[in-house]
């Protein structure tokens, strides 16, 4: 019997035909000659006899009464570009994932999905088959492998493959030298921009966006795409990327992103991603300084956009917020009201297929990425696939996707400034009092509040992703940010004279700007950048209450982010086998904290404990399963988001005029406290041990 761990076999070298060994030459799928293509149909017994041999697992895969259509994805090169901005390959992947779902038994989906493989572009097959494999109650244990061992030329410099595969090829396993990734290859430092590369070119980063895509698709079956809160986290996770990209620039001496108002005027940034698509090799096209935008008709895969469509779908949906309502297409109104009015207007700016309205207010998000990922040839007059804006994988590499998304936020923004501020009794706490917050490196002897950052350099697998490479680990080492480990310590206060649950939330904000200048509270606030959420019980009297900087639920580990490859890597123990895929979405935690600088940067720390009563969301947990810690940006699996309350409360609406800074608006509440931290980072590489 086909066992669902099989099907990760063929994740494996996706590009090379399904035959061919996988688990560096230990596992065959047993391809039916039925299933071989033209190509490979007439030499099926030499091909068995050449690659089955030395096999140490045998994969059966049994005929099908009927092959699959495939005409759905007609127009998608096998070899070519895909991206799930274009609506026809969204539509295919759709399709795709469908026709995966509505299999009976994980032997028929063996099956077909091995008939597919070979025919159909290798990124469409593996977004499908993940996305499958996550939503059918049959494989949802499968710990599906990091897209980075799959497509390492969506995230790695290509000048290392050369250099991987002479090393896999002329020296045995066990002597193979680690490759190293240069930390910094797409521009030098006359380039501001290229200070923040190690936030932009982060592989963790990019993979982050990557997962959080393939947990949120915008397209496909209604049970997939149809998630509770599903567009108001796309509001929210966006929006915290945002806030995080803005702190560190002010890090870096620069200014803040300045949002991509106005789609006539040329981009001044330029980008020269260095990159090649493993696919076909050809290079992602660069985009030169004070390019312009341009009207996209693109007959390759039928994308047709103008700006001015963008530029009217914006006004439309500025208009809506305006009047508080949306309009359905038989001209009902839909209130954008306190409760869900920022989920319906996640669904129409991205827009997913739960978007009530797509001929009146478009396709913003996904067409704007279009527009700018063609930015270089619109009209496919010299071949051009899309840049990396037209890659979930890829986009936010781009010095312009903080742009173009800071124009996104601001849509959501202006919706959340026409609500009423909080009042007193949804922000307080009663009977509950926070003394005292502060943070402490776990290192001994180290001063309070002051946290460090550094550079480290890890390893990655990435031989499952050389197609028609060397069997065995071929590794390659990159350098990222990484912080010391640290704990919050908040004292908090019970003097309701009875036990009570709370939800502690912590906060971090830069408190001046690229110039050293105080930030008013009224822009701060957008700039604060969640650090931990937590439900707590709270004892009569004082508590101290400590979450470790690995605890936050924003992030998850360096071993889920970068997890291993293979059948053979999958755990036997039952409680490690509930890794599923839903594990791999969530922040890098290497990225958790601003980089800072050398002297320091100073920002504001905050922590409220708020009122459980106002937060719970009544349904049935299990406290031990697993992959819950990385709820704030990626909700529970089949389950409603664990906080009732608006994403990024308390800084998520305007507060009243009078309040001027951070104190002004802690004073009041004795269930909120302040604290200043300082972020230094140290200019040293440490290897991961």
């Amino acid at each position: 019997m086909t066992e669902p761990t099989d099907l990760l076999a063929l994740l494996q070298r996706p590009l090379e035909p399904t035959f061919l060994p996988k688990d560096d030459g230990k596992t065959v799928i047993d391809v039916p000659e039925e299933f071989l293509t033209d190509r490979y149909r007439p030499i099926g017994a030499e091909l068995q006899s050449r690659f089955t041999s030395d096999a140490e697992q045998r994969i059966p895969v049994r005929n099908v009464p009927s092959t699959p259509d495939l005409s759905f994805a007609n127009g998608i090169q096998k070899r070519g570009a895909f991206s799930l901005f274009i609506p026809m390959h969204r539509d295919a992947a759709a399709a795709l994932i469908n026709l995966f779902l509505g299999q009976p038994d994980v032997q028929t989906l063996m099956s077909v999905a091995t008939y597919c493989r070979d025919r159909l572009n290798a990124v469409l097959f593996q977004y499908a088959l993940a996305v499958a494999i996550q939503h059918r109650e049959d494989t949802k244990n499968v710990n599906i492998p990091s897209i980075v061992s799959l497509f390492p030329d969506q995230f790695v410099d290509p000048a290392v493959f050369p250099k991987l595969r002479e090393e896999g090829a002329a020296v045995q396993q066990e002597n193979r030298m680690v490759i190293d990734i240069p930390p910094a290859y797409t521009a030098s430092d006359r380039e501001d921009e290229q200070r923040m590369a190690y936030f932009r070119e982060d592989i963790g980063v990019n993979m982050h966006h990557w997962h959080w895509h393939l947990v949120y698709p915008g397209d496909g079956p209604l049970e997939v795409v149809r998630k509770d809160r599903r567009g108001e986290l796309f509001f929210y996770m966006h929006s915290q990327l945002i806030a995080r990209y803005n702190a560190e620039r002010f890090c870096a001496r620069l200014k803040k992103v300045r949002h991509l108002t106005n789609l006539r005027e040329p981009v001044p940034e330029a980008y020269f991603p260095k990159m090649v698509r493993s696919s076909n090799s050809r290079s992602y096209p660069a985009r030169s300084a004070n390019s312009v935008l341009q009207d996209v008709d693109r007959v390759d895969n039928n994308t047709t956009v103008a700006v001015a469509d963008l530029e009217r779908w914006r006004d439309r949906i500025h208009e809506a917020i305006d009047q508080g309502f949306v309009l359905d297409t038989q001209g009902n109104r839909m209130p954008l009201d306190e409760e869900r009015g920022i989920d319906l207007l996640g669904d129409i700016v991205e827009a997913s297929i739960l978007t009530p309205n797509r001929t009146l207010y478009g396709s913003l998000h996904n067409m704007g990425h279009n527009v700018i990922a063609y930015i270089h040839d619109p009209d496919y007059r010299y071949l051009e696939d899309y840049g990396v804006m037209g890659d979930v994988t890829t986009a936010m590499r781009d010095p312009i996707f903080y742009r173009w998304h800071g124009m996104i936020d601001g849509l959501f923004r202006r919706h959340k400034d026409m609500l009423t501020p909080y009042t007193g009794a949804q922000l307080g706490n009663e009977g509950v009092s926070v003394t005292s917050v502060g943070v402490q490196l776990t290192r001994p002897n180290t001063p309070a509040n002051v946290l460090l950052t550094y550079w480290q350099r890890s390893q990655v697998d990435l031989a499952a992703g050389l197609d028609f490479g060397p069997q065995g680990n071929v590794f390659a080492s990159f350098t990222h940010l990484q912080h010391a480990p640290f704990s919050f310590r908040v004292e908090v206060n019970n003097a309701s004279g009875a036990s009570k649950q709370a939800t502690l939330r912590i906060w971090i904000a830069p408190k001046v700007d690229e110039r050293g200048t105080a930030l008013p509270f009224r822009e701060q606030r957008q700039y604060f950048i969640e650090m931990d959420t937590a439900t707590v019980t709270l004892n009569p009297g004082m508590n101290t209450i400590v979450r470790r900087s690995d605890d936050s639920s924003v992030t998850i580990p360096y071993e889920r982010t970068f997890r291993a490859i293979g059948t053979k890597a999958q755990p036997a123990a039952p409680s490690q086998l509930a890794q599923f895929r839903f594990c791999g979405c969530g922040w890098p935690a290497h990225m958790l904290l601003p980089k800072g600088s050398p002297e320091g940067v100073q920002f504001d720390l905050f922590a409220m404990v708020s009122d459980y009563a106002q937060d719970q969301v009544v349904q049935d947990l299990d406290p031990n399963a697993p992959c819950n810690d990385a709820h704030s940006f990626c909700g529970l699996r089949d389950k409603k988001y664990p906080d009732r309350r608006a994403m990024g409360f308390p800084f998520d609406r305007r507060t009243e005029d009078t309040v001027k800074t951070l104190n002004d608006f802690v004073a009041p509440n004795g269930n909120m406290k302040a604290a200043t931290i300082q972020v230094k980072f140290n200019n040293t590489v440490i290897a991961r041990t």
